[in-house]
C-alpha cells in the first residue's frame, strides 16, 4: 500500500494528503493508514532518498530534502532553465493581466492544474505571493514582480500589449440557415 500513498502523495503535490483521505481512498483503519505513511517515511529516510514525507499540521506532503536546497537553487539559477515553457508562458500571461489572482482562478482559466508551473515561477521570482483573498478558504494571491518587467524587458506593466476581447454578436447567426437563397427558376 506504501506505493499507492506515495502515488497519492505525488499526484496532490502542494495539496499534500491527510490520514482521514488515506483511510477513505485505501478503505482502511486510521491505525493502518499511519502504519503505511509511517513505513514510507521510514524506507525514504533509512535509504537516504531525495524525497521524504514531512508532516505539516494534519496534511501529509512529499518534499524535497532541506539539505539538497543548494543543489535546487543550482538548477533554478541555470541559464538552461531560464527558458519558460509555453505553459509557463501562458500562466504568467494570465497572472499579469488579471492580478492579484488566485491559483485557482488560473486553473480554471487555463482548465489545468498550474500548481506545479506557479512554483517554478515563483522560484524564477517572475511572481509573488501579495496576500490573502477574501474567499473561502483564504487563498494566496498572485502577482508580477519587477523580475518578470526586466524578463520581457517592459519598464511598467503598463507597457504590456493591450488584449482586444472578441465580442459575440448580439444575435448568433443560425447555422442551419445559409446566407445563400435558392432561386426558383428552372431551365
Amino acid at each position: 500500500m506504501e506505493e499507492i500513498v506515495e502515488g497519492l502523495l505525488y499526484v496532490q503535490g502542494d495539496l499534500g494528503i491527510t490520514i482521514n483521505q488515506i483511510e477513505d481512498i485505501l478503505n482502511i483503519d486510521e491505525e493502518s493508514a499511519k502504519k503505511v505513511v509511517l513505513n514510507l517515511k521510514n524506507y525514504y529516510d533509512e535509504n537516504k532518498r531525495g524525497l521524504r514525507i514531512n508532516f505539516l499540521g494534519n496534511t501529509i506532503k512529499l518534499t524535497t530534502r532541506e539539505e539538497h536546497r543548494q543543489y535546487y537553487q543550482k538548477l533554478l539559477e541555470e541559464p538552461s532553465s531560464n527558458t519558460l515553457s509555453q505553459s509557463a508562458l501562458e500562466t504568467l500571461a494570465i497572472i499579469a493581466y488579471n492580478e492579484p489572482i488566485t491559483r485557482v482562478e488560473v486553473d480554471t482559466m487555463r482548465g489545468v492544474d498550474s500548481t506545479y508551473i506557479i512554483r517554478r515561477l515563483l522560484a524564477k521570482g517572475l511572481i509573488k505571493e501579495c496576500g490573502r483573498s477574501d474567499l473561502p478558504g483564504r487563498p494566496i494571491l498572485y502577482k508580477t514582480t519587477d523580475d518578470f518587467l526586466d524578463y520581457f524587458g517592459l519598464a511598467s506593466k503598463d507597457d504590456l500589449p493591450n488584449i482586444e476581447y472578441l465580442e459575440e454578436e448580439s444575435n448568433p447567426k443560425d447555422l442551419y440557415t445559409s446566407i445563400y437563397k435558392e432561386n426558383d427558376y428552372h431551365e
